[in-house]
């Protein structure tokens, strides 16, 4: 977890991954962000992509973070270990995120975040927007005990240590993961799903266009006769992909959501 150094004026920032990204760009001052991450514009992986389009791209390399000079550089343990060296070798401090899995961990990191950027106040209001939202997703289900399969391209089923899972449990949903023998997630195949009919199943996206083979699995007559419409949760990957502010939002979507496929 990163370690809170104060500055007089609060630090100026850079995020080199999208995750980062919308932590900063959730709590900082627009000043004191000096750049984001090369996919931070990026609609499909960041809820925060518009508003990303008012500061400066980085290239993801070090170099032009060092000409940058930020106080603080904010990365994942995911990103490039050559990279992350060159900027500590050049003495940057650097901030370093690990993925969350959990609802839990998700609110410790945005305490630190707001804590990185001086703004603890504002880490406060949203994780309490975040419980607020979390409460009334375990309202709209709290009168079923639902299963629900989250279902990805080609088949991918997300396990219990994920946090789609983590969202579903908190609201009082079942990931059927585990029926199928993929506690730890993993691929299932048409027929395995098929037969599992869970209650629901959980996708990123709506519609019947299949852009590639991945997208086109979700769009199998078998499933789409199972699973029509009426029996998809729709959360968008960019509400999901990242443990952040963008979880509220994520679970008032699967508020909408159930409240859909009551009717």
């Amino acid at each position: 977890m990163p370690v809170s150094i104060s500055f007089a004026a609060g630090p100026r920032i850079a995020s080199m991954n999208v995750c980062g990204d919308q932590l900063v760009l959730s709590l900082a001052d627009p000043d004191q962000i000096i750049g984001l991450s090369r996919f931070s514009r990026d609609a499909w992986q960041s809820w925060a992509a518009e508003k990303a389009r008012n500061f400066p791209r980085l290239s993801g390399e070090a170099e032009d973070v060092l000409l940058l000079k930020p106080d603080l550089v904010v990365v994942s343990l995911f990103d490039k270990r050559a990279t992350r060296d060159l900027l500590k070798a050049n003495g940057l401090h650097l901030v370093e995120f690990t993925v969350p899995r959990t609802l839990d961990e998700v609110k410790d990191q945005i305490r630190a975040m707001g804590d990185v950027v001086q703004h603890p106040d504002r880490a406060e209001a949203e994780i309490a927007r975040l419980d607020a939202a979390t409460a009334r997703a375990r309202a709209a289900a709290s009168a079923h005990h639902y299963r629900v399969l989250p279902l990805e391209r080609r088949g991918f089923v997300p396990g219990d240590g994920s946090l789609v899972s983590s969202l579903l449990a908190a609201t009082g949903l079942a990931n059927a993961a585990g029926e199928l023998g993929l506690s730890a997630g993993g691929f299932a195949s048409l027929e395995a799903i098929v037969k599992l009919r869970p209650d629901f199943i959980l996708v990123s996206e709506a519609g019947d266009r299949a852009e590639d083979d991945g997208r086109a699995f979700l769009l199998h007559p078998a499933l789409e006769r199972f699973y029509p419409q009426s029996k998809r949760i729709v959360l968008p990957e960019r509400l999901t992909v990242c443990g952040g502010v963008m979880l509220a939002d994520a679970l008032d979507r699967l508020t909408e959501e159930l409240q859909r496929v009551r009717r």
